[in-house]
């Protein structure tokens, strides 16, 4: 049976239970989430052909340090970088490099900034140079996947809504959704309950309540949804080696729907042939 508690009774911990955090809970997400957004709003003139994600990596690390913020993958679990910056068949976790960056690489970058204890976690797509029509084609399906997920969320449904929006669609423009990796509760801890999965049906999952915080991240391939790890335990890979794309925004359950804290200030969250 699923149990809900108010965050400020909560220990810091994962224990399973799903907290409920209130105004200040939600204010503190909406400064967190906004810095991490202003910085990925920052990356997006960082990326070109020549750049490394290295390069990228170390902008990020620094630009947390100027506002008071730390980047929370940097040493989680033996980690060793401000954040994962996935490349063309790459799905997640992938790690910023000194390789330069070609025409027509799409790129994920994964920032999470502590900023006064709450965790403000999103990522987007990047194309350094020119996109072909293909991963074009696959960023704004990923981003529309994305958005579908969250038009889902509303207290008294059920977190499988969210995943079969975000299924139906991607299928349905016969891509595949990544089952070995999912959405996680948010907040004060960096990866809590629940699970956010990104595919199931509407009647499945744990009830969504006002206060639930969570991030909402589906990977979407080109090709099959089939992943491996690579040798460094982090870096996962489509098997077939088709392209692979995700965007990720921090959300919480309100009254009336749902509050995204990481939306571009300037409007740069979209895939860019959207941003017009």
């Amino acid at each position: 049976m699923t149990t809900y508690i108010a965050a400020n009774d909560a220990p810091m911990k994962n224990t399973g239970n799903i907290k409920l955090y209130g105004p200040e809970g939600f204010e503190g997400m909406r400064c967190a989430g906004q810095l991490t957004a202003r910085c990925l709003d920052e990356v997006t003139a960082m990326v070109k052909p020549g750049v490394t994600t290295a390069e990228i990596d170390d902008f990020i690390f620094q630009f947390g340090l100027d506002n008071g913020a730390a980047p929370a993958t940097l040493h989680y679990r033996g980690y060793q970088y401000s954040s994962c910056i996935s490349l063309n068949h790459v799905v997640c976790h992938g790690f910023p490099q000194k390789k330069p960056l070609r025409n027509g690489d799409i790129l994920n970058v994964d920032v999470t900034f502590v900023l006064d204890g709450y965790h403000g976690d999103s990522s987007r797509m990047y194309v350094a140079g020119q996109a072909k029509r293909a991963a074009e084609r696959l960023l704004n399906i990923t981003y529309e996947s994305l958005m579908r997920g969250i038009a889902a969320v509303k207290p008294g449904a059920r977190m499988g809504a969210i995943g079969e929006a975000i299924q139906t669609y991607a299928e349905g423009e016969r891509c595949s959704v990544v089952r070995d990796f999912c959405g996680h509760g948010l907040g004060k801890l960096f990866h809590d309950a629940p699970n956010v999965l990104h595919y199931g049906t509407a009647n499945e999952g744990v009830e969504m309540r006002p206060g639930m915080i969570f991030t909402i991240e589906p990977m979407i391939n080109l090709g099959r949804h089939h992943v491996k790890i690579l040798r460094d335990g982090w870096t996962a890979v489509t098997r077939d080696r088709m392209l692979s794309a995700q965007f990720e925004h921090s959300v919480g359950v309100t009254e009336g729907g749902c509050e995204i804290f990481t939306t571009s200030p300037a409007g740069l969250h979209k895939p860019l042939s959207q941003a017009a």
